[in-house]
């Protein structure tokens, strides 16, 4: 089956008793065992059967079946922000001693808990440019736990090559894992390009529309130990499991994920060619230009879309300021890929905390504007752009 039958068509591992089409919300925490040795089967993993919530729900387990056929993997983990997805994955794979080699253009939060959190209890973050093969080579040693990195950066825009840092990571025995929240899993394979992890903010793409928070952890077996650590530990003892509310809502999300994403990525396209005809606009960075400088990889590793995100650049703060207060349509928040078209100044709001010395190095802009495309009629985004741009 195609993936978009796929994402509707994943059958439940135990027959509803209803026999319901959509996963039911099983909002109960502990489940009912018929005798002390099937119980003591399912606590220790040998019977595939839910024991406790915090661990494992019906309504979960099937919202990670389907992200596991669709994407091929060895296991699915879902957890309840993609924060959560990144941070236990880190907890998984690193310990005292152990570095993490990544890029300094990564989302602030991700930077912070690389930089400072796990600075703290030993963890050594190794900042390079993932785009200078030497630099990655010689920046990873025996410590070395993984490498790390974002497919296409927020709001920097850049893509390295996934196959070379692959070539790399597995060369000294080491995963490479992938942010791949920006291009969602249904249009391209990470592990065919030599990722090991995946890590997705479902918030994102695969809600359907920003109903709910939630991470997937997509694991392809290569990585040695870490998926009985993120089954057996991190579960169990950081208890970051995804609700199943959300797993609900996100399961209906999956199902419709084909269908928007085709929309707003074709918007995204059209709008970024059609930003270039204005005059305030002095640059528009998106991936899907022909005349981006990560335009050809990108189509190499992610086919012919180029995701939904779109960053441009103004005179000033003052003029990027000016620009979303004179929105009318557009929205003035934060989040990325909502069914609405989102714009935020990065700068002084997702890395508002950092300081004029740090966003310089990590080449955050006060003069860009990240702008998020939603299923809007393009015309109507861009009429808002454009009588925005004027007025400011």
């Amino acid at each position: 089956m195609k993936k978009q039958t796929q994402a509707i068509h994943v059958p439940y591992r135990r027959r509803d008793t209803y026999d319901a089409l959509s996963m039911p919300v099983y909002n109960a925490v502990a489940y009912e065992f018929d005798n002390a040795q099937l119980m003591a089967d399912a606590f220790c993993s040998r019977i595939d059967a839910p024991d406790y919530s915090r661990v494992e729900n019906p309504t979960v387990t099937n919202f990670e079946e389907r992200v596991k056929v669709l994407t091929g993997a060895n296991s699915v983990t879902a957890l309840n922000s993609g924060m959560a997805a990144i941070s236990n994955t880190m907890l998984a794979l690193t310990s005292q001693g152990k570095n993490v080699v990544t890029s300094k253009h990564l989302f602030g939060n991700t930077f912070d808990l690389l930089n400072n959190t796990l600075k703290r209890f030993g963890v050594e973050t190794r900042l390079c440019d993932l785009t200078n093969m030497n630099e990655v080579e010689t920046s990873i040693d025996e410590n070395t736990a993984c490498i790390f990195l974002e497919i296409i950066t927020n709001p920097q825009m850049e893509v390295a090559d996934l196959t070379a840092l692959a070539t790399i990571a597995h060369a000294h025995k080491i995963p490479l894992v992938a942010d791949t929240t920006t291009i969602p899993f249904t249009q391209f394979s990470s592990h065919d390009l030599g990722v090991d992890i995946e890590v997705v903010s479902s918030t994102k793409y695969v809600s359907g529309g920003a109903t709910s928070l939630g991470g997937v952890v997509i694991d392809y077996g290569t990585a040695k130990g870490f998926s009985n650590r993120m089954k057996n530990e991190m579960l169990f003892n950081f208890g970051a499991y995804m609700t199943p509310q959300v797993a609900y809502m996100q399961t209906i999300g999956l199902e419709t994920l084909n269908a928007r994403y085709r929309v707003q990525s074709s918007n995204a396209l059209e709008l970024a060619k059609k930003m270039q005809t204005l005059q305030g606009v002095k640059k528009v960075n998106y991936v899907g230009l022909k005349e981006n400088p990560y335009h050809k990889l990108a189509q190499q590793q992610f086919g012919e879309t180029a995701g939904a995100m779109i960053c441009i650049d103004l005179e000033s703060q003052k003029a990027c300021f000016n620009f979303i207060d004179n929105l009318k349509l557009i929205h003035r928040a934060t989040n990325l890929f909502d069914n609405r078209t989102l714009a935020i100044h990065p700068s002084s709001t997702i890395f508002g905390l950092f300081s004029d010395i740090e966003k310089a190095n990590m080449d955050v802009l006060d003069t860009t504007i990240r702008l998020s495309i939603g299923l809007e009629d393009v015309e109507d985004l861009f009429e808002d752009i454009k009588q925005s741009i004027e007025k400011s």
